[in-house]
């Protein structure tokens, strides 16, 4: 069932355990935004522990191509796959249950920015009941250093050396193109994911996890996003783990990372009719 082009998981939680943890309502739907490079294995450890909460989830991990060359050419290639995630809601007919997100580093932030605008401005999806994201190790604005780290992480220390430089030679290349020679066109023409997000935060309740020892996102970089969601008004909350590298705040502190993201889950579910009636309401510019 879904689309055969979309490598996409989705995990149901055993029905007894489903209707003893959320007795009165439906089961919460998480939609995992892997990071780049991301192995499904190691993203469904971030799943198990909202299936074990007897939540549904999905999980989908953007392809390289899209984030590193599609995106910053300004094709919005992950426009199209945002769409038909939205619509995986509808063929599980899930769409009446909360949706909850979970998102790691600038690869799932690019693909969550498109699914926030069409929740906001897509009528087919203006129904669905968002009630909250965590954001893990992200966003981050502009950092040639990190995008090169994060490149060297997602192709994996087996790479050819050849083939590395060369990919890193094509990205440091290409975003100079784009930053310097194009930009006076090209700013006009696609709006980076940070300062579109920056502009026009989502509605619902956002829990943002980090560590400032993270070299490939820059911590400032999501306090400052944090800071810009306060101004606006909006419910945010965020937490700095300081030790851990990129995308590793689970893996060095599972039990705290775990009972925060619960914890944000259910005080979301408990906001949940506040959280609705602001969802489609115009954000304080």
């Amino acid at each position: 069932m879904g689309d055969p082009g979309l490598n996409y998981n989705v995990v149901f939680p055993q029905p007894s355990g489903s209707e003893k943890r959320w007795k009165g309502t439906e089961e919460p739907v998480v939609i995992l935004l892997g990071w780049a490079g991301c192995r499904d294995k190691h993203l469904a450890k971030y799943s198990s522990m909202y299936n074990d909460q007897g939540c549904i989830t999905f999980r989908y991990t953007a392809p390289l191509r899209s984030v590193f060359i599609s995106e910053s050419f300004g094709y919005r290639e992950l426009n199209t796959t945002a769409h038909k995630l939205l619509e995986l809601l509808y063929e599980y007919e899930v769409e009446n249950h909360p949706i909850f997100f979970h998102i790691f580093s600038n690869g799932g932030f690019m693909l969550y920015r498109y699914i926030a605008e069409l929740l906001r401005d897509h009528q087919q999806f203006r129904t669905l009941r968002v009630v909250g994201v965590v954001v893990d190790s992200a966003p981050g604005n502009r950092n040639l250093r990190g995008g090169l780290r994060a490149i060297m992480a997602s192709v994996g220390p087996s790479t050819n050396v050849v083939v590395l430089y060369t990919l890193l030679l094509l990205f440091s290349c290409m975003v100079f193109l784009i930053r310097s020679v194009l930009y006076p066109v090209t700013k006009f023409i696609h709006k980076s994911h940070y300062d579109s997000m920056l502009e026009r935060p989502s509605s619902w309740p956002q829990l943002y996890l980090y560590s400032r020892a993270d070299r490939v996102i820059q911590h400032q970089d999501v306090e400052r996003m944090v800071k810009a969601v306060q101004e606006k008004g909006l419910p945010v909350e965020s937490f700095d783990f300081r030790s851990p590298d990129h995308v590793s705040l689970f893996r060095d502190f599972p039990e705290e990372y775990a009972n925060r993201c619960l914890e944000f889950l259910h005080r979301c579910l408990g906001d949940m009719d506040s959280t609705l009636q602001k969802q489609h309401s115009p954000v304080p510019s």
